[in-house]
């Protein structure tokens, strides 16, 4: 992935907050010899504190004979994701038809070393994790060995922890352009109201160019942020 010096996140706590949010992912996998890496879409969650990812996925999956093999691995997650119209990108100086189209994201790429849980009070504690984040508010019985309901399904899983190794984090969002274009395309973003739309917007008005944060804030209360 490439990232320029104006898409880069201004501090660590800025891709670690929205990946606190952002929870669902792709896990790739080098494939044995003569496959393809193995690309699986899931739900994980993610402790700054502890540097890692949990997850878990069926027994059966193809996965982890892969993962045994190669326990390298990359978690990569992407969202708040919109495609722009050329005109708006366009700069003062030339016609609306000459701007260039471009997608605006937000990105992050965890390298993990990938450590398998089969121990039953250890996948129960994982699964209890991944529960506790996605539902803070309670709901659901803990697992626990031997106890339903979920104990008699422990054997069907392998617990997934992902110590991160490495971190690649992008924010896309017009950094380059000019204050003019900036608000040409914050303006575009709430007048079409698509999906993503809002998000994308929040993120080109809270980075504001790569400026400091004094001209940032100047940029909101301008903007009406």
């Amino acid at each position: 992935m490439l990232i320029h010096p104006w898409d880069a996140p201004r501090e660590d706590a800025e891709w670690q907050r929205w990946l606190s949010v952002h929870d669902f992912g792709q896990l790739a996998v080098n494939g044995l010899p003569g496959d393809p890496p193995h690309v699986q879409p899931l739900h994980f969650a993610y402790d700054a504190g502890r540097q890692e990812a949990v997850t878990h996925l069926a027994r059966p999956h193809p996965l982890w004979r892969a993962l045994e093999a190669d326990p390298d691995v990359l978690l990569s997650v992407v969202d708040d994701y919109v495609y722009v119209p050329g005109p708006w990108q366009a700069a003062p100086d030339e016609p609306p038809e000459h701007g260039v189209p471009t997608s605006l994201y937000a990105a992050v790429q965890l390298r993990c070393r990938a450590r398998i849980v089969d121990d039953p009070a250890g996948k129960a504690e994982l699964l209890n994790r991944q529960v506790g984040h996605f539902q803070p508010e309670g709901g659901s019985a803990r697992a626990a060995v031997g106890e339903a309901p979920y104990g008699r399904m422990l054997s069907g899983i392998r617990g997934l922890r992902l110590e991160v190794t490495g971190v690649r984090a992008k924010f896309k969002y017009a950094g380059k352009r000019s204050e003019e274009v900036q608000d040409r395309i914050a303006d575009g973003l709430a007048r079409r109201g698509g999906p993503g739309d809002a998000a994308a917007r929040a993120h080109l008005l809270r980075r504001g160019g790569p400026g400091d944060a004094a001209a940032r804030a100047h940029l909101l209360r301008r903007r009406g942020a």
